[in-house]
């Protein structure tokens, strides 16, 4: 079990698939939407939560005052968990479950679901580094005009390969897991 740490579901805890996902930690999770919080992306944000796992990423900016998130994730377990916790916290009209690799997601999508204001993406930490520079280049075609992406990574991996369209604005690491906070910029 892992739980929403603050906002109007503070405190709930949410179903996770017994294996095949490893869940951002309590700790991370915080600092990562303390940061958000700050930046004022939270209220009213279109996210798209990218190797959703359990949901705790989108769910907890759903709770935090996002208007809508879209949950992509491809193991049949973690789409089932992903729906009984849309269920469990009553979001069916707020949250939507993709069952979908994420990269032909990212090339699918480009043309019809557009507009995501905040991007969270948590791949497993063994995913081959090329795979996430590629969906990493069709990203910006599904973001608004100064859309914030972050990618949760290991500190082990080698940085990916961002397209011109993002710019990362910073880094930051708690012990093996690296944030990176990123900005689409007009090209």
């Amino acid at each position: 079990m892992t739980r929403i740490i603050a906002g109007q579901w503070g405190g709930r805890r949410l179903q996770v698939p017994a294996k095949g996902t490893r869940p951002t930690t309590d700790r991370v999770r915080e600092a990562l939407f303390s940061r958000l919080d700050h930046s004022g992306v939270l209220t009213g944000a279109k996210v798209l939560d990218l190797f959703a796992g359990s949901g705790a990423l989108g769910f907890e900016a759903l709770s935090r005052g996002a208007s809508e998130v879209t949950l992509v994730e491809s193991g049949a377990p973690a789409v089932r968990v992903l729906q009984t916790n849309v269920r469990e916290l009553g979001v069916g009209g707020q949250a939507r479950v993709v069952r979908e690799k994420v990269a032909p997601f990212v090339a699918r999508s480009a043309a019809t679901t557009p507009g995501f204001t905040l991007v969270l993406i948590d791949p497993p930490y063994d995913l081959n580094p090329d795979e996430v520079d590629a969906f990493l280049e069709g990203l910006p075609a599904l973001l608004a005009p100064q859309a914030t992406v972050v990618l949760e990574g290991s500190t082990r991996a080698r940085a990916p390969q961002w397209p011109a369209a993002l710019e990362v604005l910073t880094s930051k690491d708690y012990g093996e897991t690296r944030l990176f906070y990123a900005e689409h910029v007009q090209a």
